[in-house]
């Protein structure tokens, strides 16, 4: 991940690191160390500074117990959670899918603001119960506010917000679709992320200040990462309404196993392909051959070799069956990090090869047209 390091795991989970933490821990350290340093003047340097950086320390453990409700959850629902990150606005915890239903989806959202808030009642009631004055209870109220406002800035209805999460899963219960869900919340993001921006810059066109500087940052977060989510929900959807069949390239040649190489090179060295697929008399995929395969074969047994003595195998792995939904083949090419699938029907016979430009060239234009 650009600009991120690794600092360790938790629960099996990689914890990373943005740059961009960086900065916003030493603007808490200074921020907070000036304070006390000023409210006690009897507090000898850098002894304001070493606090200061504790409660920052603290103030981004209060994320890390946000991000962790939210992946417990997900784990609990066989979620694999890939990593935690921290970053200038905070956290976010990075899972490997959706949730199943928009139940599981709701609880995933409210964890983490459920967390900090079970957080600000124990820190309050801790404040209270040692009614001390000081740097201890100075920290300790800090970090119960802070919990309070983590947990209810999290909750504002917007993508990438948990608010926006808790839309989403709301709208999905109420549709029955999980994309209507992400494109209200989204559109709720970008709206959010406006009236943000604007209540920033209104200040400082109208009077010069800067008083709402981290409006215009909060804006144009929530703008670029509402606007992210709407647009690859929308391929989502799309994706959703075709199979791995339908992103079959039309072009791709079939040869017989039972061709011989003779008749194999007469027939393509006029039309070369980066490979052919190589199917039995009943139509199943054996493998694949291209024309650099000819090469292991001296020319003087062409005729009495068979294309399916040569055509390298192909792992069952990098094959999918034809009625698979192309949402979960366009997962599984990513994961897997390949360029290519073969497509089998229910029987096993060939559908043809799907390929990544394929998929792209269906995305634009609909499924092609396959002779029957």
């Amino acid at each position: 991940m650009n600009g991120t390091f690794r600092v360790g795991s938790l629960f099996g989970i990689p914890f990373y690191i943005h740059s961009s933490w960086f900065l916003v821990l030493g603007l808490v350290t200074w921020s907070y160390g000036s304070g006390l340093a000023a409210q006690f003047p009897g507090l000898v340097a850098p002894f304001p500074w070493l606090v200061g950086l504790f409660a920052a320390l603290l103030l981004f453990t209060s994320v890390v117990a946000h991000e962790l409700g939210h992946s417990l959850v997900a784990l609990r629902q066989g979620i694999d959670v890939k990593s935690i990150t921290l970053f200038l606005f905070g956290g976010v915890a990075r899972l490997e899918q959706e949730s199943k239903t928009p139940a599981e989806a709701f609880w995933v959202a409210i964890a983490g603001p459920l967390v900090s808030l079970l957080l600000f009642g124990a820190l309050t009631l801790l404040g209270i119960a040692t009614a001390n004055s000081g740097a201890f209870a100075a920290i300790v109220g800090l970090l119960a506010s802070v919990n309070l406002a983590l947990a209810l800035f999290n909750l504002i209805p917007g993508l990438p917000l948990d608010g926006g999460n808790i839309l989403k899963a709301l709208v999905w219960k109420l549709t029955g679709n999980r994309y209507k869900g992400v494109a209200f919340a989204s559109r709720a993001g970008q709206v959010l992320g406006w009236l943000a921006i604007a209540s920033g810059l209104l200040p400082l066109v109208l009077f010069g200040s800067l008083g709402n500087f981290w409006n215009l940052l909060i804006g144009w977060f929530l703008l670029q990462n509402a606007g992210q989510i709407a647009q690859s929900a929308k391929v989502e959807s799309k994706l959703s309404q075709f199979t791995a069949a339908d992103a079959v390239s039309p072009e791709r040649p079939i040869v017989s196993a039972a061709m011989s190489l003779r008749q194999f090179a007469d027939e393509q060295i006029m039309k070369p392909c980066s490979g052919h697929l190589v199917v039995d008399a009943a139509g199943q995929l054996l493998g694949k051959i291209d024309l650099e395969d000819l090469r292991s074969v001296p020319t003087a047994y062409w005729s009495e070799t068979q294309v399916g003595d040569v055509a390298k195998p192909v792992e069952s792995s990098a094959t999918v069956q034809a009625d698979q939904p192309l949402l979960d083949v366009v997962k599984l090419l990513e994961q897997r990090k390949l360029s290519q699938l073969f497509v089998v029907g229910a029987n096993g016979v060939l559908v043809g090869l799907l390929e990544k430009a394929s998929i792209l060239r269906l995305m634009q234009s609909g499924p092609a047209v396959r002779p029957a």
